[in-house]
């Protein structure tokens, strides 16, 4: 790129330094946004920034106002030289694709790199519910046990589980649960049956993975879809011994619904990684729920995993700046306008693949 101007890359934070390290070995300037600095610091460094690594949801509720700094309609108004922006996971809820693309601007995820910590952390959450572990504990050092039977699990083998969503996660999730003997339902549109039948899965509706499933495991995006997709129909619907599990996004679920349907005994219990609200209040009546085991939205953070999707975020940024087609772009159609805009502020125009080895454009 010589001749051209400097990539500018705006970051908050790493999920592993070696980000930071691969990134510094190329021909690209890093900017750290502070949450803390002024609003004024902030804007100054994204206003010049031609890619962002957006903040997330987590870490801007530390501060008040901080969803300023999510990549919405706002944000993107007033970033002119903006082109692509990356969520550090999955999840991209953090940012609003269509107003990203109307702008002309990328949008990327991380997915595939966490998606093993994720699934066993889902079948952690299995094994935990139906064993009763966490309540078993509870038991136990609050010195009230009383009859052992009263503490009585079940098993994983033989039953039904049922994914919402078969992407990187589910599918992972899939293959962990074989050795269980469980069968399989997805509720997933964009897959269909031939893939289905490939990985050892059934398709079903929503209402028939809910009324069938002994486990029901959320593992899908936050989208327009998906909001709100489990509601006090869905509860209603599933079996009393049944029990809901998300590492997905607060807002899938209705919150309000999930607890009177565990009040209620409509279900048997919930394994939550992820809220409306995070981290969850102290006083978030699900937390105090015997039959609900949760964990405040750490199901992806493992060594292994933050250095994975580190690595991956690295990369794809250097794909990104030298020119290439994102390997994870999750807006697709944005791509003619962004290479008219890509060569207008870089001075060259992207194209579909790069040899970030040797360093050129594959033609």
């Amino acid at each position: 790129m010589t001749g051209s101007p400097r990539p500018r890359l705006v970051y908050e934070r790493w999920t592993d330094p070696v980000a930071g390290e691969v990134l510094e070995r190329s021909d690209v300037e890093l900017v750290r946004l502070d949450l803390e600095a002024s609003d004024d610091d902030g804007w100054a460094k994204l206003r010049t920034a031609h890619g962002y690594q957006v903040a997330t949801r987590t870490d801007v509720a530390r501060r008040r106002d901080g969803e300023q700094w999510l990549a919405g309609p706002a944000l993107v108004s007033r970033c002119d030289n903006l082109l692509a922006v990356c969520s550090a996971g999955a999840g991209y809820d953090v940012i609003d694709v269509e107003a990203c693309t109307r702008a002309g601007i990328a949008v990327c995820n991380n997915s595939g790199p966490g998606a093993e910590a994720v699934a066993e952390h889902a079948l952690g959450f299995m094994l935990d519910l139906a064993k009763k572990i966490t309540v078993a504990d509870r038991a136990l050092r609050g010195g009230d046990i009383g009859d052992r039977l009263a503490l009585r699990g079940t098993q994983l083998l033989g039953k039904t589980l049922g994914v919402v969503g078969l992407g990187a996660i589910g599918g992972r999730l899939v293959e962990m649960c074989a050795p269980f003997g469980m069968e399989v339902l997805v509720f997933d549109p964009y897959v269909d049956d031939s893939t289905a039948r490939r990985r050892g899965v059934v398709r079903v509706t929503l209402d028939e993975l809910v009324e069938r499933s002994d486990f029901v495991q959320v593992t899908c995006p936050l989208t327009s879809e998906t909001k709100g997709l489990f509601g006090r129909a869905q509860f209603a619907a599933m079996k009393p011994s049944a029990y809901f599990i998300t590492t997905a996004r607060g807002p899938v679920h209705d919150e309000a619904a999930l607890l009177d349907a565990l009040v209620g005994g409509d279900i048997a219990g919930a394994g939550l990684d992820v809220f409306h609200e995070e981290p969850p209040r102290h006083d978030n009546p699900l937390l105090h729920l015997d039959n609900v085991v949760a964990t405040p939205h750490t199901a992806g953070i493992t060594v292994e995993a933050a250095r994975d999707i580190a690595v991956a975020t690295a990369q794809q940024w250097q794909t990104i700046f030298a020119g290439g087609m994102p390997p994870r772009l999750l807006n697709p159609e944005v791509w003619p306008r962004y290479c008219e805009r890509f060569s207008d502020l870089l001075g060259m125009r992207p194209t579909a693949r790069v040899d970030l080895e040797n360093g050129s454009t594959v033609r």
